[in-house]
């Protein structure tokens, strides 16, 4: 994890994962083009948020390839996997440019997003399978974020547990020597 990856060739875009997915979750594909995620807009420059679905606990989607976003996205999230999350840093040329730029947003800005690719789904209108598959679907991604939240909370849990150990055994040391220091003293 937090290896980087130059996905233009040019440093343009690139990619760093800062959550792997499961090794058989699903990437979007042309048939599967319709992407929901969460993300978070960071100013490189400064690392001030101009952009974010976590305050609101929104999704956004769109459809890759069409132009819709910022062009880092959609080479970005095409490499991804449902359950991952990358941080994508994007120079102006693949992000805002000078064409199109929001006002808070500088066009030479190099901007940093934080994705989490939450679905892939086919175009409206495309065959999806039954409902029952669809809610499946979406029951096995509420499954996967449980799982890793879960881990998180193990993973803190054995740290806390490890500092109190780590505490414990500074505390039995000094008062080993405390009753060591107070027992050389009664010998003379």
């Amino acid at each position: 994890m937090g290896d980087s990856v130059d996905l233009t060739g040019d440093g343009g875009v690139v990619k760093t994962v800062l959550r792997h997915a499961k090794a058989d979750a699903v990437s979007p594909t042309e048939d599967l083009p319709l992407v929901d995620v969460h993300y978070e807009g960071i100013l490189a420059e400064n690392g001030e948020i101009f952009d974010t679905t976590h305050e609101d606990n929104t999704v956004f989607s769109f459809e890759l390839g069409k132009g819709t976003v910022v062009k880092a996205w959609d080479i970005a999230v095409r490499t991804m996997k449902v359950g991952e999350i990358a941080k994508i840093t994007c120079r102006p040329e693949y992000a805002y440019g000078s064409a199109g730029s929001p006002p808070d947003i500088p066009p030479d800005a190099t901007l940093i997003f934080e994705v989490e690719l939450l679905s892939c789904n086919p175009r409206k209108g495309s065959s999806l399978g039954s409902v029952s598959e669809e809610r499946a679907r979406l029951e096995e991604l509420k499954k996967q974020r449980e799982i890793a939240a879960t881990a998180k909370e193990e993973e803190k849990k054995k740290r806390e547990e490890a500092k109190a150990a780590a505490a414990a055994r500074i505390q039995a040391k000094l008062e080993s020597k405390k009753s060591q220091g107070k027992g050389k003293g009664k010998g003379k």
